[in-house]
């Protein structure tokens, strides 16, 4: 898709398309050996919702121009994950929940304003009611490549699972990880919280898979809620 190429996971080729898509249709081919079978996904509009956010009287809802400097620098460390040489696949789905119990996903892909003012860019991940201290978990083996308290994400983890996905978890009052360090699936990572731009206490959860910035609940549910192509 769109002139690359990656493994099938199993025996299934997945295709992510990232929530900012333009409607369009996307050419697809999967290959069997040397059989090749193409098709076309149609991508179309979608109305998320929209949610009218009231911060509280933090930093993060009125930033001072050295806080934007300072968020601009993590921007770039961020976009270093990005980066990252695909490594094999070190998942299988569905995923692990990131906590036990999970609640029911909020508001992925909403239009947000805060406090009145429209945010840059819809909400990427969803977000889960967990109060303060529940042990944030794995959602599969992989390596940890950012830990650490962000402005908006407040303390942030960021987890290589191979195969181009990486799961993040924001909103932290703990990070019990650290960059390099290989973890497990289920294991614990952290503890929720209401760090950074927060209202109250969740866990913001959100993945990228292959670049695409994607609702995580279908990577968290059972395989075949997944839209498929014949």
């Amino acid at each position: 898709m769109r002139g690359r190429v990656w493994p099938a996971l199993g025996e299934a080729c997945y295709f992510p398309v990232d929530i900012l898509q333009k409607p369009a249709v996307l050419p697809i081919t999967r290959w069997t050996g040397k059989r090749r079978a193409s098709a076309r996904l149609s991508v179309e509009a979608h109305d998320y919702g929209t949610e009218d956010v009231q911060l509280p009287d933090i930093p993060q809802a009125h930033p001072s121009p050295e806080d934007e400097r300072r968020n601009a620098r993590e921007q770039l460390g961020i976009a270093k994950v990005w980066k990252r040489r695909e490594r094999p696949a070190r998942f299988t789905l569905p995923l692990g929940a990131p906590a036990n119990p999970l609640p029911p996903p909020k508001t992925f892909g909403f239009t947000r304003l805060f406090n009145g003012k429209l945010a840059e860019q819809p909400h990427m991940g969803a977000d889960y009611a967990i109060p303060t201290g529940t042990p944030i978990l794995a959602v599969a083996d992989g390596t940890v490549v950012l830990a650490e308290d962000l402005f908006y994400p407040g303390n942030a983890i960021f987890i290589d699972h191979g195969d181009g996905l990486v799961s993040m978890s924001f909103h932290l009052s703990e990070i019990d990880v650290k960059p390099g360090e290989e973890v497990r699936k289920g294991q614990k990572i952290g503890l929720a919280g209401a760090t950074g731009r927060a209202t109250g206490p969740h866990l913001f959860f959100a993945v990228r898979w292959h670049g695409a910035r994607i609702d995580p609940e279908f990577l968290l549910g059972s395989p075949d809620r997944i839209p498929s192509v014949d």
